[in-house]
């Protein structure tokens, strides 16, 4: 099969990072600089914090620290990129192969499934320990606080920034990264799990981290089959925008997990309803034809 060329436009935001396919090592140091961002933005929520006070900096800060965690990784991603440009292949990091189904159709089921998995990991959370009262009500203020600050950090910033780490840079890479002999380092199924960790460990609790391994997991393969990031921001911009939604709704405010709120009945027949549609969906965009098999990110031209 003549596999499918990626060329750079002026204005592809994604194309400056391109040429860098970390592997697990880059992974690593990916990690290292995204502490380092979380280390400035914490000096900068400091800042704001003695200058306007704490409830100002609690309601507006987020606007200004989060995007600055993943300013170190991106701006050593565009580095290593640069200089590997002249020698390297580039593989792009948002690719349009939606099959036959076309892109919409792809979107529908991609929103679909990640409501689907997200309903189906509730059970998990059922099964944990109470959050710690500190760490619950820091993730209540994402929720129930404002609005339209929590829909801008967590259903804009939070799928733009975190699948451009997890899935463009830390998944492309893993997939596409080659031994000295041209080899693929890593196969796919394990580059998939290696990055859904990854996607877990940099939600820093359990309670986050574990949905977030499994969702993870789920992202990375419809990466892999389709070499979409616009498609896994989107995902993850519908299950983030959910969890604010509910966070509005009275009734719902204190719900800790769905077998809060459902007859035990209606939970399970719910649940396996969405096991099956999760199959489904799996399955379909499973008939998406590979350009290799390292998936479907394309080369790059220029």
């Amino acid at each position: 099969m003549e596999r499918h060329r990626h060329k750079v436009r002026s204005y592809d935001v994604f194309a400056g990072h391109a040429h860098y396919t970390p592997a697990v090592g880059g992974m690593f140091v990916l990690l290292g600089l995204l502490l380092a961002g979380a280390l400035l933005g914490s000096l900068v929520t400091g800042a704001l914090t003695r200058v306007y006070g704490s409830g100002f900096a609690a309601e507006y800060g987020k606007l200004v620290s989060y995007p600055l965690i993943f300013i170190p990784p991106m701006m050593y991603a565009g580095f290593k990129s640069r200089s590997n440009a002249v020698f390297e292949q580039g593989y792009a990091l948002d690719s349009n192969h939606f099959g036959t189904a076309g892109p919409w159709v792809c979107a529908l089921m991609a929103a679909a499934a990640v409501l689907a998995a997200a309903f189906m990991t509730d059970c998990i959370s059922a099964q944990m320990p109470p959050m710690p009262e500190r760490l619950d009500e820091a993730l209540t203020s994402m929720t129930q606080g404002n609005i339209w600050i929590n829909l801008l950090c967590v259903s804009v910033f939070a799928p733009l920034f975190e699948e451009w780490l997890c899935r463009g840079m830390v998944l492309r890479g893993l997939l596409n990264a080659k031994k000295y002999d041209g080899s693929p380092r890593i196969a796919p199924g394990w580059a998939i799990v290696i990055s859904a960790v990854f996607f877990a460990v940099i939600h820093a609790n359990p309670w986050q981290a574990i949905p977030a391994f499994i969702l993870g997991c789920l992202f990375g393969y419809i990466y892999y089959r389709t070499g979409s990031l616009k498609l896994t921001m989107l995902m993850h911009c519908v299950n983030n925008t959910l969890a604010v939604i509910l966070g509005q709704i009275d009734s719902l405010k204190e719900m800790d997990n769905w077998m809060d709120v459902l007859a035990p009945a209606q939970y399970w027949v719910i649940f396996a309803a969405c096991a099956l549609l999760l199959v489904l969906i799996v399955r379909a965009f499973g008939r998406i034809d590979l350009q290799s098999p390292a998936g479907n990110c394309d080369p790059v031209n220029g």
